[in-house]
């Protein structure tokens, strides 16, 4: 899956404690019930205060220019065994939720069943069947999974969930390969005849490196009641270069064919991606995180206007323990074009844009 996991930062904390009686034995905690049984229990909850230059523009997540913000509560419960059945549910609430759930074509609620699929494992392969997570991209949906508060640029430009059926192959200590068939991008129900398939490798050469490749390609719909395939292919790397750094670096390409632009005549739009991250632990309790990318929007798909936009993102984190994280924030946007939305006049319905914005933002972050 996605190698922003194999640079998270801290552990997941135990839960409950062994309640006791006067001469009596301890009580089993509800770790331990659920270890004996084979299910795991983790969550966390994330909650923001973020003020920003402008409305933020192209960024997943971010909404309010001036506000505190209840991001996400996520609970996710698995039985995955090794071999035989199993399952997982991933539960989402929050604003982030009904992000989630407007690209999907939901109701934009802010409770979202963020995954859930039955599991069936034997020998080297794993095979699941539902809904789940994009193969694509260094950054997720969980800010647990994030070294920065806000998404990138590159995040925007990519697919969220994936209904169907995918397929993993362990063909090595260092090696899985991954084979997938899907509705489409973000779509539980799907809006046309056509799958999407979907294609990755990971490769793991060494404790120090890990970088895997994945795509996806299918008919989405293009307007008109016309359908053009739709494709991105997506490369994320990691080097751990000592025990305090490590780099990641996240390319994407993209291309949306047979979109109309006059009677029998289509073109196609391409885009692509660039970011790089990079953290470096200061100590066991502080960290400093920086993420510099481009997205370049040559035909306008991903943004609805042709252009280049760049950012930098620094991101310091104080852990005080395993479980809670607060993270400062300060990041700069700029564009070639005048495409960042800065005020809203709504007396004389006018707007104004700018060619940059900022932000500042601190985030609390709770982990079970």
């Amino acid at each position: 899956m996605k190698l922003a996991k194999s640079i998270a930062l801290v552990g997941i904390a135990s839960m409950g404690t062994a309640a006791y009686a006067a001469d009596a034995p301890a009580a089993p905690s509800l770790t331990d019930v659920l270890a004996s049984s084979g299910i795991t229990a983790t969550g966390y909850v994330s909650g923001t205060y973020q003020h920003t230059s402008g409305f933020p523009t192209y960024r997943q997540f971010d909404v309010d220019k001036n506000g505190f913000a209840f991001h996400q509560a996520g609970l996710t419960v698995a039985y995955q065994p090794k071999d035989g059945f199993g399952g997982l549910v991933q539960l989402l609430g929050g604003s982030d939720a009904a992000i989630v759930s407007a690209a999907e074509g939901s109701s934009g609620s802010d409770f979202e069943v963020l995954q859930a699929y039955a599991q069936y494992a034997t020998g080297p392969w794993t095979i699941i069947a539902g809904k789940y997570l994009t193969l694509v991209g260094a950054e997720v949906i969980a800010p647990t999974g994030n070294l920065n508060i806000s998404r990138a640029f590159t995040f925007f430009a990519e697919p969220l969930t994936h209904t169907g059926v995918r397929a993993a192959l362990a063909a090595s200590d260092r090696v899985t390969l991954t084979f997938g068939v899907n509705n489409g991008w973000n779509i539980v129900h799907d809006n046309n005849t056509a799958k999407t398939v979907e294609l990755g490798a990971s490769f793991v050469p060494s404790k120090a490196f890990a970088f895997s490749v994945q795509g996806y390609s299918g008919k989405e719909p293009v307007g008109g009641g016309q359908d053009g395939t739709r494709t991105i292919v997506d490369f994320v790397g990691s080097w751990i270069a000592t025990e305090a750094l490590t780099v990641q670096l996240n390319y994407d390409w993209g291309r949306q064919s047979g979109v109309p632009i006059a009677a029998n005549r289509t073109t196609s739009l391409k885009w692509n991606t660039g970011a790089l991250y990079v953290n470096y632990l200061i100590n066991p309790t502080w960290r400093v995180s920086l993420r510099l990318e481009q997205l370049d929007d040559k035909d306008g798909f991903v943004t609805g206007g042709t252009q280049k936009l760049k950012e930098g993102t620094v991101t310091l984190g104080w852990m005080p323990s395993k479980n809670f994280e607060l993270r400062l924030e300060g990041r700069y946007d700029k564009s070639n074009e005048v495409s960042f939305l800065k005020d809203v006049n709504f007396a004389t319905e006018t707007s104004r844009f700018d060619d940059k914005q900022n932000s500042v933002a601190l985030e609390a972050l709770f982990k079970f």
